[in-house]
Formats: C-alpha cells, sequence, structure tokens
C-alpha cells in the first residue's frame, strides 16, 4: 500500500510536469552520523547533504537521511533497517542514493556479525533499486578513523575487513563506488574528533558527490570481442579486470562502471597494481586502466614495437587516441621512450621515482647502489657491451630538450632521499633541462621519503593534473558555493561562522543602497574592519578609515573565501539592493592550494561578469589576489604570477585592473616584510597601510568619473 507521502511526491511531480517544469532530480543521502553532520557547525547548511544542495540548485533535491550511530549489519546494535530515517529515504522514491555506511559496523561490538555484511549490503541494495523510481545507487566507502580506540570505531577493520566487502559487493551488484577514504587520509585536520568532518571537511565529500552528480557517460566498449583477453575475471578493488596475453606478453584491462566521454584510458608502464590510489580514482571517473608487461626490454626498440601494436589493437577498440602514461621507477625509461617515438599518441605523464637514466639504475655508476642484475638484462636488451654500456647516452635525461619540445604536461612525484634511484641524477637534472628548454613540468617532492613508497596516500594532486590534462576536470573555482568556514580564528567572535557573517554583510547591504565603496574579498578585505558587528580582527581600519573617511564605504571580506564563494554571495547578498558606486574585488589566494591558474582566472571571470552584467552603473577595481609566497620561487609566488599573467592578457573591458605586486615586494623579488605576516599571505598593518595608499587615487579617480 502506498504511503500519504508518496502519493503527494507523486501528484508534485505530476502537476511539476504538467505545468511545463522540469521534475528535480531526488538524492537521498543515507548514512550515519558523518552525513547527518554530527560535528559539523551549523549541520542544517554545512552538512555534506546540505552543501551539495547549494552547489546543485533548483534542480535537484537532496535529502540527509543520516542517523548517528548507527549501522549497516542487521544485527548490529543500532540497525539502519529499523530507523525511522530508512523508511523515509524509501517512501522519499529517490532518483539516486548515495549509501555511506559502515563506520558503526567496525566497533567492537559488531565485528562478530561482519560476515554477514556482504549479504545484508546486497540487500539495502536491492531495497532500493526495488523502488518504482529505479534509483541509481553509489556506495561511498567509509572515512579513515583516526581513533587509537580498539574497541569502537577502529581504522584498521574498516581497511581490512568492510572496504573489501563492500568493493566486492561493488562487484557483484555492478553498482558505482566511490573511495572517500582516500580524500581523508593525509587531511586529519579536517577530522578533528578522529571520526567525523568538519565542515570543511563536509565540503571535499560535497564536492566529490557533486563530480560524481555531473559525470558525463558514453558507452563501454564491449571487451568480449578484444579477442586478447582471456575469460578470467579479477576484482580490481571492485571493477572487473579482465586478463589476457598480447603476442606473448601478459596484459590487463580494468573496466569503470561507467566510461568517461572520450574514452580516456591510463596505460600503466610497470609495476601491475602496485600503488593503486591514482587508478581506483582514475576509474571512479571513468578511465580504463591498461597493462603490457615489457620488463625486461628496458624501453628498447622491440618494447616499442610490441606497445605501437597493442595501442593499434586498444584503437580498434574505440579508446582514446591520446593515452595517460602511468610510470613508477623503470616505468619512467619505457614511458618517455614510447612518447619519444609517439608525441601524438600521449595526453600526458606521469612518473613516479622514475629510472630516467639507466647508468644511474641499474648500472649504479652514479650514489646509487643499482642493480647487477639488471644491469645484465639491460646490457642483453640493448646488445651492449660493459663498456658500450657505461657510455649509454640514450636514456631520457639525455632527450630531455627533445622531451620538453613535445610539449607533453608532465607531473613527476619523488622522495628526496631517494636511495635506489637518486634524485640528483634523473629527476633533478632532468627537470632543470626542461625548464631550460622551455617546457613545463611539475614536480612533488617528499621530503624524508627514499624510493618507496610511491605515489601518494591521497593521490589528488596528481588526479586533478591528469584530469586537467585531459579534459575532465570540474573548476569549482567558477561554480557559484557558499562556503562552510566556521573557525573563531578567522577573525570572528566565537560561533559567528561563514553564514554569519554572510548574514551580517546581506544586512548591511540591504541597508546601505547607494554606498560608494563595496570591499570584496576574503580574510585580508576582512582585515579592512568596517562596522562589522561578529568581525574581532580588523588592523586595516586605521588605515581606511584616515584615507576613505570621505567616502561610504563597507567591507565585504570573508575570511577563507575563494573565487566561488564570492560568486555565490553575488548572487545571494544585497549587492543589486545596494547599487554600489564601485567595487574593488580582490580575491584567489586561497583558490591556490587546489586551483590551477587558469581555473582561477576563470573564476575572477565569472564573479566580473556577474557585476557587469547585473550592475552595470558599479565600476569595478579588479586586483584578483593580492602577492603572496615570501620568496619568488614559492609555488604560491609562482601561482601569482600566473594569476596575472592571464588577467593582463584578458579584454577587461569596463575594469580598472590594478595589479600590486610593485606595491609590496622587495627590489629582489621578495615580499617586503614590513607588510606581511609570517604566512606570507596576510598584511600586518602597515600593509594595510600600503594597500590603502595605493587604492586611494584609483578610487578617487575612478568615482570623480560620475561626477563629471
Amino acid at each position: 500500500m502506498l504511503s500519504l507521502k508518496y502519493l503527494s511526491c507523486l501528484l508534485a511531480g505530476c502537476l511539476f510536469v504538467l505545468a511545463g517544469f522540469a521534475v528535480p532530480i531526488r538524492i537521498a543521502c543515507v548514512g550515519n552520523s558523518i552525513t547527518y553532520g554530527s560535528g559539523v557547525v551549523n549541520r542544517e547548511k554545512n552538512s555534506y547533504p546540505a552543501q551539495l544542495q547549494s552547489m546543485l540548485g533548483a534542480d535537484y533535491i537532496v535529502r540527509n537521511f543520516g542517523l548517528g550511530g548507527t549501522t549497516l549489519l542487521k544485527n548490529g546494535n543500532k540497525p539502519y533497517w529499523e530507523s525511522a530515517q530508512f523508511q523515509q529515504s524509501l517512501e522519499f522514491q529517490p532518483d539516486i542514493v548515495f549509501i555511506k555506511l559502515g563506520t558503526n559496523d567496525s566497533k567492537a561490538v559488531n565485528r562478530p556479525f561482519l560476515k554477514e555484511f556482504n549479504k545484508d549490503l546486497q540487500a539495502l541494495i536491492k531495497k532500493y533499486q526495488d523502488l518504482a523510481s529505479r534509483p541509481r545507487v553509489v556506495l561511498l566507502l567509509p572515512l579513515p578513523s583516526f581513533s587509537s580506540d580498539s574497541m569502537g570505531i577502529y581504522d584498521p577493520v574498516i581497511v581490512q575487513q568492510i572496504h573489501p566487502v563492500i568493493q566486492q559487493v561493488a562487484l557483484e551488484s555492478g553498482v558505482e563506488l566511490v573511495d572517500c577514504y582516500q580524500l581523508f587520509i593525509n587531511q586529519a585536520n579536517l577530522i578533528p574528533d578522529k571520526i567525523h568532518p568538519n565542515s570543511l571537511g563536509a565540503t571535499v565529500l560535497a564536492k566529490r558527490l557533486y563530480e560524481v552528480l555531473k559525470f558525463k557517460e558514453e558507452e563501454t566498449p564491449d571487451w568480449k570481442q578484444f579477442s586478447f583477453l582471456t575469460a578470467t575475471l579479477s576484482n580490481f578493488y571492485g571493477y572487473s579486470q579482465l586478463n589476457g596475453v598480447f603476442k606473448g606478453r601478459s596484459i590487463h584491462v580494468v573496466v569503470p562502471k561507467k566510461t568517461a566521454i572520450g574514452r580516456p584510458w591510463v596505460w600503466r608502464a610497470r609495476f601491475w597494481g602496485h600503488e593503486p590510489q591514482l587508478d581506483r580514482a582514475l576509474l571512479e571517473r571513468g578511465f580504463h586502466i591498461v597493462y603490457c608487461d615489457v620488463a625486461e626490454l628496458y624501453g628498447n626498440a622491440r618494447a616499442i614495437s610490441i606497445w605501437n601494436e597493442f595501442y593499434a589493437a586498444l584503437q580498434k577498440m574505440g579508446m582514446a587516441p591520446k593515452a595517460v602514461l602511468e610510470s613508477m621507477s623503470r616505468g619512467g625509461v619505457y614511458a618517455y621512450n614510447w612518447a619519444l617515438q609517439n608525441p601524438e599518441k600521449v595526453a600526458c605523464i606521469y612518473a613516479d621515482a622514475p629510472v630516467l637514466n639507466l647508468k644511474s639504475w641499474p648500472g649504479g655508476l652514479g650514489k646509487g647502489p643499482g642493480s647487477k642484475s639488471d644491469w645484465e638484462l639491460f646490457k642483453k636488451a640493448y646488445k651492449l657491451t660493459e663498456t658500450n654500456a657505461r657510455k649509454f647516452a640514450q636514456s631520457p635525461l639525455d632527450k630531455a630538450e627533445q622531451i620538453a619540445s613535445l610539449r607533453i604536461p608532465l607531473i613527476h612525484v619523488v622522495g628526496e632521499q631517494d636511495e635506489i634511484v637518486p634524485l640528483d641524477e634523473n629527476t633533478a637534472p632532468f627537470e632543470k633541462r626542461i625548464r631550460d628548454a622551455g617546457g613545463h613540468i611539475s614536480v612533488i617532492r617528499k621530503p624524508g621519503i627514499r624510493h618507496h613508497p610511491h605515489s601518494l596516500p591521497n593521490p589528488t594532486p596528481i588526479l586533478n593534473f591528469i584530469l586537467r590534462a585531459t579534459g575532465h576536470k570540474i573548476n569549482f573555482a567558477s561554480m557559484a558555493a557558499p562556503g562552510s568556514e566556521f573557525r573563531s580564528g578567522a577573525g570572528w567572535k566565537e560561533g559567528a561562522d561563514w553564514w554569519k557573517q554572510h548574514e551580517d554583510i546581506d544586512s548591511m547591504l540591504r541597508a546601505g543602497a547607494g554606498a560608494d565603496i563595496v570591499f570584496l574579498g576574503n580574510s585580508i578585505t576582512q582585515g579592512i574592519g568596517g562596522n562589522r558587528p561578529n568581525v574581532t580582527y580588523k588592523l586595516g581600519k586605521p588605515a581606511f578609515d584616515s584615507l576613505f573617511s570621505g567616502y561610504r564605504w563597507m567591507s565585504a571580506g570573508i575570511s577563507g573565501d575563494r573565487t566561488q564563494n564570492i560568486l555565490w554571495r553575488l548572487q545571494n547578498s544585497g549587492f543589486i539592493q545596494a547599487n554600489p558606486k564601485l567595487i574593488v574585488l580582490t580575491i584567489g589566494v586561497n583558490n591556490m592550494l587546489d586551483d590551477s591558474p587558469e581555473e582561477i582566472v576563470e573564476g575572477i571571470k565569472a564573479c566580473y561578469k556577474w557585476i557587469r552584467t547585473n550592475l552595470p552603473n558599479t565600476r569595478l577595481v579588479l586586483i584578483g589576489p593580492l602577492p603572496a609566497g615570501m620568496e619568488k620561487n614559492e609555488f604560491r609566488r609562482q601561482q601569482y604570477e600566473s594569476i596575472h599573467l592571464l588577467l593582463e592578457n584578458h579584454q577587461l573591458e569596463g575594469i580598472r585592473y590594478l595589479p600590486l605586486h610593485l606595491n609590496f615586494l622587495t627590489s629582489t623579488g621578495n615580499l617586503d616584510t614590513r607588510y606581511y605576516s609570517r604566512d606570507g599571505v596576510h598584511l600586518v598593518e602597515g600593509g594595510y597601510a600600503q594597500w590603502a595608499k595605493a587604492l586611494y587615487p584609483v578610487i578617487k579617480e575612478e568615482l570623480s568619473k560620475d561626477s563629471n
């Protein structure tokens, strides 16, 4: 018998369609206290389902069916099956269900029943799939627990017993899988009580689920037609691994649940399955993972020939014409040698602790120990005598300038203490030669790390590099979203979170029609001060009060804001009602760790386009980010310079563009310590005075145009 609530929803949907509107997509977030939002300040707005709703907008209805302490296990100490939330989630008739259960099942009281986890999860999936709405079901792997309480929620049980079962169920049922674990494994700061993510951690989850929802797919190839694969199947962390033989070589193909547009794929050069976190992340995003073993050939002509034939076979299956080359250790030689012969077939190269100099390894002719057995195999593969091998000059390092000329995006991940493939005999000179030749390469250095472990526990930086290189990266910097900062250390009164700051600014704007100046930005702008009731840190107030006393001005900066938060505030605050004469936009520095310069500039452009469209009479002074990074070679400084180079090359019609590096840098290119705090981002009192001094004549000139 259908419930009254279900009939009401059905009737509402019919009326919506009859009125000519699309029916919103209904999303059910099923889970435990993490889904509910325990530990999240202002959970009604900052839990990950709530943030997801804000990001998605009116085309979606996201409901939070989280319940604290609940278990997936029917015989657990608090089964989700017996809860009102479970029944409500069924009555909701969702189109999509995110299931994030399993954390509480790791408690000692529930471990005796873990053998039932597979059966119970299969049953739960079927409960949703049998609904009239026939929803898409997505399983979320439980987050890491940083607790040392072995009787409570315990990480070894989560990783060793619960994750594998969820992955097996995903394989057996064919439902999608999202690895939330690796998103947090290096970010314990986002899980302050060791179990529950805070509101900033909830943002990480919301963004990941947004990616899942916005994923665009195409038909997956029919691998049964690939004659080189046998009937043997393996479980690759919840995905189907197909195995076979090509030209006498072992091959593997791992198939994603859904294939991304263009059928992108990763070609593993060596060490199949080792440190698979990146491969798993790319499988989630619709990439195939492919392997063809040419191990003992060391990238010689025979290896390249085999790979050429294998590539041709994959092209007949409709795979993307450009491969992502993934190479670990000696795999670096294979990947670069193939790329040199086939540059038009390479989307990008990720090399991890790569061998780039065969005389360094396996030769051991430098500081490393080398490998005598591999040295003999290398000589055999290239038909070299000992004398000729010692003179070998056909390694990737020897061809760095040629590689640079190919303009293939490159990223290396290396341990600074690599004792087997020494950094200063491989990646370090390679990086220098690439840059000197005008090429581009990103290098992630791991302090204190030797040759192992490869990759990164959280592979997001490598993942984003690959997604950008293949055109599959979502640009969150240009997508309107509210902030989720909550800490009083952001310069706020205790308990006055981001939403309180937004409300204060909104009220101020709506009451301030005809304001002369609105300073819009992040914590640096917030520090200007003004009359904000819940801001405690106003270091710039004396300087701005002094110089701008003749104007009606207000500070609309919020600590932690990024371009996407500014865009959301423009759309959801009283800027149109205030209709200020001039806006000073200073934004971008908080995006630098997550977003590329190109993405940040797109976010800045989205902000100023909104202003130009919706406030046509408001003048705009665009600063972008202020200089950041104490020294000129720091990452943030490089980001800063790239952002402003891009802004300078844009047509900024009707905008006063005002980069301020000359006002804050010394003659050597470093930040002037008279103006900056030690973090190389925030201004001290003298910095605010310098900023106000630089702004004053520009603002005076711009505002004087209105009176002429």
